[in-house]
C-alpha cells in the first residue's frame, strides 16, 4: 500500500514526498506519507486521485479530514495516513520536525521498486 500510495502521488506531481516509519514511536500508524501541492486545487487534485486509485484496488480510505479548505488534506488508510499540504501549511505545521524521531524512508527507492513491478 505504501508504494502505490507514493506512485500516486508522485504520478500527480506532488512535491517533496516524505515517508516517515512512525510505527516504534506511536500507534497512530505505521507510516506518515507528507507531500505539497502548488496550490489548494492542486492539493485537492492529489487527494482526489489518491482516493480513486486506492478505492481501485480495493482500499478504501477511512477517514478524511480537511479537504474543503485544501491547505492540509489528511487521509487515513489506517496503517498509512497521507498529509497533503499547500507549501505554506507544510512548513507552518513542520511534521518533519515535529516526528524528527521517526525513521525517513527514501522514497526513490519505493518509487523505483514500483517502477519495475508495473
Amino acid at each position: 500500500m505504501l508504494k502505490q500510495i507514493v506512485k500516486v502521488l508522485d504520478d500527480k506531481k506532488s512535491i517533496d514526498i516524505c515517508v516517515l516509519k512512525i510505527d516504534r514511536i506511536s500507534t497512530i500508524a505505521d507510516y506518515f506519507v507528507i507531500c505539497s501541492g502548488t496550490s489548494v486545487t492542486h492539493t485537492k487534485a492529489i487527494a482526489d486521485e489518491l482516493e480513486e486509485k486506492m478505492r481501485e484496488s480495493g482500499l478504501e480510505l477511512l477517514h478524511k479530514e480537511g479537504y474543503d479548505f485544501g491547505k492540509w488534506i489528511l487521509m487515513d488508510y489506517g496503517s498509512v495516513i497521507v498529509h497533503i499540504f499547500t507549501k505554506e501549511e507544510r512548513n507552518f505545521y513542520d511534521l518533519e520536525r515535529i516526528w524528527a524521531d521517526a525513521e525517513k524512508i527514501g522514497v526513490d527507492n519505493l518509487l523505483q521498486v514500483n517502477y519495475n513491478n508495473t
